[in-house]
């Protein structure tokens, strides 16, 4: 059996703990299996959690470069020292208005550099982001290139808070976003929420919270693997190929779902007229 469990995160869960529930919820059915998460989703935040199940760990390549939607709240004219509500907020700085917000905007989208806060689990010299600022040392974090997609203000949700709705490419910080936002209205700012509505192709109307799952009922939210992969159908007779021997084909070069009557199998990779195997699944 294989799958996807969307999980709806509570803020304050880190990724792994939920992956670790979905280890122990599936053993009763499905014996010790593999489960994975496609991304580490920030322990502030809530949201969309895709966790693979069996053969689908296998597939998360394909899902990397996934969109992804975020509403989060900005905090102005403050900041803390891991750029949300977790550490001791500083109060410093002006509060912009909308008009203002909606001004430098327009910066932040499409390809941009970005610095991953310090307390992140980005790595520098085979440490942890938040493992070297608890201890304490000076450093900063190499920029990496993101892609912001869309970024639009919302609400001002609170004297000084403001909501935004930001679609963005897989890797994206959000807590250093509200950083630059600030810093491009010349005051400071953090992250007072995050909520994942959307990752890749799922969304939050797919999403189940952990304590709703149970020995007896996960698999009817788990999602089949061959229902969310992009991919066109081949199916495929010839026995020749399950052996894991390369077979000749009438199809386009691509990436497809391979089934063996009509049943899932994995996927196969054409080139040149010749199918070879690429992820077995079953």
């Amino acid at each position: 059996m294989t799958g996807f469990l969307v999980l709806d995160k509570r803020r304050g869960d880190t990724s792994a703990y939920l992956v670790n529930r979905v280890k122990r919820l599936v053993r009763p059915v499905l014996g010790k299996i593999a489960c994975g998460h496609m991304g580490t989703l920030d322990p502030l935040a809530s949201g969309v959690l895709p966790i693979g199940v069996g053969g689908a760990t296998r597939l998360f390549d394909y899902f990397l470069s996934k969109h992804k939607t975020y509403v989060a709240r900005f905090r102005f004219g403050a900041t803390t020292e891991t750029l949300d509500s977790e550490s001791e907020v500083r109060v410093e700085g002006r509060i912009p208005n909308a008009e203002e917000i909606e001004a430098v905007l327009p910066q932040f989208t499409g390809r941009i550099s970005q610095v991953p806060p310090k307390f992140s689990a980005r790595c520098l010299d085979g440490k942890r982001g938040y493992e070297l600022a608890r201890d304490g040392l000076d450093f900063e974090l190499p920029a990496k290139e993101v892609e912001i997609y869309a970024i639009g203000l919302r609400a001002e949700t609170a004297p000084g808070e403001f909501e935004f709705e930001i679609e963005c490419s897989g890797g994206t910080y959000i807590r250093s976003l509200s950083r630059d936002i600030a810093a491009a209205l010349q005051t400071t700012g953090y992250t007072t929420a995050i909520r994942r509505t959307k990752s890749g192709i799922f969304s939050e109307e797919q999403a189940v919270s952990i304590d709703a799952l149970t020995p007896e009922n996960f698999e009817n939210y788990l999602i089949p693997t061959d229902m969310v992969l992009p991919f066109s159908v081949l199916e495929v007779e010839d026995a020749r190929y399950f052996n894991g021997v390369r077979i000749p084909v009438e199809a386009e070069d691509g990436v497809y779902k391979i089934t063996r009557g009509g049943e899932f199998y994995g996927t196969g990779v054409v080139e040149g007229g010749v199918l070879r195997p690429d992820k077995k699944l079953c």
